[in-house]
Formats: C-alpha cells, sequence, structure tokens
C-alpha cells in the first residue's frame, strides 16, 4: 500500500490515515461490498452515503475504521482468501466485516471447517438452531413445535379416567399392547420421541464444543424429557419378565409408581418451545439476571412471614378464636397465602385484632413485592429489546448471505454462457 496521484485505473482508499491503491477491475468483482458500491456513485452525494469523507481531486476516499482489520479484508479481495490475525478480537472483526460488506465470508473462512464438510455442517447448523436461515430451517421449527404440541395433548389425554381404569384393570403397569387405545397413545409417543431423539442428536452432531452443549440448560431439560421413555421401557421388560404373578405384588407397585413419575417428566418437552419463541428465551434470560432481585423478594417475603404469623396466632388465641391458627408454624401458610394477595379462605382470623394483623400483612404484602418487581419488569424489557435486535441482526446477516450468493451464481452463470458461446 502507497499513497498516490489521481489515477483513473484505481482508487485510493484511506483508512484510519493507511492508504491503498486498489484497481477499480477488483472492486468490481465486489458489487455488493461498500468498496464496490463505490464504482456505481455517480455524483459526491452518493459517495459521502458509502465513505466518510472524499478528495475529488486526488480521487481519495477516507474510512474512519480499523486500518488492521481492513489490511485482512485487503488481502482477501487480493488472494480471496481470509485470515483471522490471532491477536485480532473475532467479534471486532465481525462488526468490520460488517461495515465492508464481506459478512458473507465469514462462515465459510475463519471457523476450522472448509470443504464440502464444512459447508453441510453450516447448512445443518443453520436448519437446526436458526429458523430464519430459509426454508429448511423454518419446516424444522415447525416440526419440532408439532410435535411437542402432540406430546402435550397425548399427556393430557392419558390421565383421562376412562383409560386410567382400563389400565389398571389390566395391570398395575401400562402395557399398551394390551388395548387399542392406549397402543395408539404408546405409538404417537414413540414417534414424538424418535423425533426429539433426531433433534438432540443433530444439535450435538453440528456444535464444536460437545462439553459446552451438554452443560446447556436447554439440552439438559431434553435428556430429562427422553430419557424416562427408554427407561420406562427397560424397566417394563425386565419387570414383565424378572417377577412372576404371584410373588411380586409389591415389586409391581413400585415399579409401576416409577413408571407414573418417568411418564410425568414428560410435560418437560413444553420447556423445548424456549429454542423457538422469543418471549420465553427473554423469560430465561430474565431469570437469569434477576437471580439478586428474586433473592430479595424471598427474603422480604420470609421476614414479613416469621413477623406476622406469631402476631395472628397470639391475637387469635387470646381472644379465644384458635379454631384454624392452632400454632405459629401453621399460621405461615395464612401469612404467605395472604401476602401474596391469594387467599384461599381456608384460614380466616375471626376476631378484630387478628384481622387487623390481617389488614397489616396484605398491605405490607402489595409493598415489599412491589419494589423488587419494579426492578424485574425493567430487566425484561431491555432482555427482550436485546434479543429482538439480535434477531433481527441476524436477519440481515443471513439476507446478505444470500444476495451475494444470488449474485455470484449469476456471475458465474454469465461466464458459463460466454464460454460456451466463444466455443
Amino acid at each position: 500500500h502507497c499513497a498516490g496521484q489521481d489515477d483513473k485505473g484505481a482508487a485510493i482508499i484511506n483508512v484510519g490515515g493507511i492508504k491503498y491503491r486498489i484497481p477499480w477491475s477488483t472492486l468490481e468483482e465486489f458489487p455488493l461490498t461498500r468498496l464496490g458500491k463505490l464504482r456505481s456513485c455517480s455524483n459526491e452525494e452518493e459517495i459521502m452515503d458509502v465513505c466518510d469523507d472524499y478528495d475529488g481531486s486526488r480521487n481519495e476516499y477516507f474510512f474512519d475504521r480499523n486500518p488492521s482489520a481492513f489490511r485482512t479484508i485487503v488481502t482477501f479481495l487480493a488472494a480471496g482468501k481470509l485470515r483471522l490475525l490471532r491477536e485480532m478480537c473475532a467479534l471486532s472483526f465481525q462488526e468490520e466485516l460488517l461495515y465492508w460488506g464481506e459478512d458473507q465470508q465469514l462462515s465459510g473462512t475463519v471457523t476450522p471447517e472448509e470443504g464440502q464438510t464444512g459447508g453441510c455442517m453450516r447448512r445443518l447448523r443453520d436448519m437446526v438452531e436458526n429458523p430464519h436461515s430459509g426454508l429448511p430451517g423454518k419446516i424444522f421449527a415447525c416440526l419440532s413445535v408439532l410435535f411437542v404440541a402432540i406430546t402435550a395433548v397425548t399427556l393430557c389425554v392419558s390421565t383421562m379416567p376412562d383409560l386410567r381404569e382400563e389400565e389398571e384393570r389390566v395391570s398395575l403397569m401400562c402395557h399398551y399392547t394390551y388395548h387399542a387405545e392406549c397402543y395408539n397413545i404408546f405409538v404417537l409417543e414413540t414417534v414424538c420421541v424418535g423425533w426429539f431423539s433426531l433433534e438432540f442428536l443433530l444439535r450435538f452432531i453440528q456444535t464444536q464444543s460437545k462439553c459446552m452443549f451438554l452443560r446447556t440448560p436447554l439440552n439438559v431439560i431434553d435428556v430429562v424429557a427422553i430419557l424416562p421413555y427408554y427407561i420406562t421401557l427397560i424397566v417394563d421388560s425386565l419387570s414383565v419378565g424378572g417377577k412372576s404373578a404371584g410373588s411380586g405384588n409389591n415389586y409391581l407397585e413400585k415399579v409401576g409408581l416409577v413408571l407414573r413419575v418417568l411418564r410425568a417428566l414428560r410435560i418437560f418437552y413444553v420447556m423445548r418451545l424456549a429454542r423457538h419463541s422469543l418471549g420465553l428465551q427473554t423469560l430465561g434470560l430474565t431469570v437469569r439476571r434477576c437471580t439478586r432481585e428474586f433473592g430479595l423478594l424471598l427474603l422480604f417475603l420470609c421476614v414479613a412471614m416469621a413477623l406476622f404469623s406469631p402476631l395472628v396466632f397470639l391475637a387469635e388465641s387470646e381472644m379465644g378464636a384458635k379454631q384454624e391458627f392452632t400454632s405459629i408454624p401453621g399460621s405461615y401458610w395464612w401469612a404467605v397465602i395472604s401476602m401474596t394477595t391469594v387467599g384461599y379462605g381456608d384460614m380466616v382470623p375471626r376476631s378484630i385484632p387478628g384481622q387487623v394483623v390481617a389488614l397489616s400483612s396484605i398491605l405490607s404484602g402489595i409493598l415489599l413485592m412491589a419494589f423488587p418487581v419494579t426492578s424485574i419488569f425493567h430487566t425484561f424489557s431491555r432482555s427482550y429489546v436485546e434479543l429482538k435486535e439480535e434477531q433481527s441482526r441476524a436477519s440481515r446477516v443471513l439476507s446478505g448471505i444470500y444476495l451475494n450468493t444470488t449474485a455470484k451464481k449469476i456471475k458465474d452463470t454469465t461466464k458459463l454462457k460466454l464460454i460456451l458461446k466463444l466455443n
């Protein structure tokens, strides 16, 4: 790179005080980048929309950006290979790529995956992790949500009284092969678990850090939701072959209880909706960021409960109306439901002093719960905006990748037609 005078065949690009002379023919090969757009500018106003400053007498374009990152991008324009320097921050470099319009090359050049295998892994990653990446990602997300809904409906239907009576009549364990209705539910559950297992394996294959993948909360939930089905099959088959009907009644009761608990864990499938719902992701992020606020809320509740429970017990016992408030620990339940303004009505103070204590506990509960809730609400709003902006930014990057890929395909097709025409 060096400074130069006016040259109609090249543009002088000044980035952070370092000047580069780049031929216009090179920039024409990248029409969708920021530098490529300079070639199509017809007046100074359009030029100023692309760069920060312009010197028409010297044909020099000034950009107030990181010169080290731009040096890497210039190397890419010249050699076609993008290499990230070891001392450069990947996030900052990605921002530079977004600015210069070269972000579509980042996924294919700065990752260790190369060639056809890398392209397949990137497409797989986009399909299972980003529903906005294209039609395959949208279909994959819709199927995942559909199977979650089917699982939830199946779980609800399996608890209907008719089905439960039929299952208990046949055996203490639910053998789906014995009756048609339970067998249909078993088939639906098997198909859903098969899909969830396939989805989990695909996510595990495409991830780069296997240990980090297994420690992610959503993936832990997937394991907790999927494993009970396979454990149920193993325990069911072992119990059938290992115990006789005459000597294993107690054993069958215990196994039946374990199986019912394992089947109840299927409700964790609903948590999988957080992968595809921005609102649930915001809720999870808010809970993680507001652990201190939730701790304060619990602390306020415990202190108030320890204060009002003895007061209401003493007020009721002194006035001779202690039918419901038999002890201070028994009054804790009343204090909790009163301060949270739930009020089931199972424990009611009858005396005037007890009612005064009840009114004080209700008012105190409203005030004490309002203080941390305000901070939690602001954190929720901020988290929602951050996730929304991140989603929009990812969509813009994918749109740029699609447009640049389409332009490249059109350019390659045009070149092929010219070659065939010349031949």
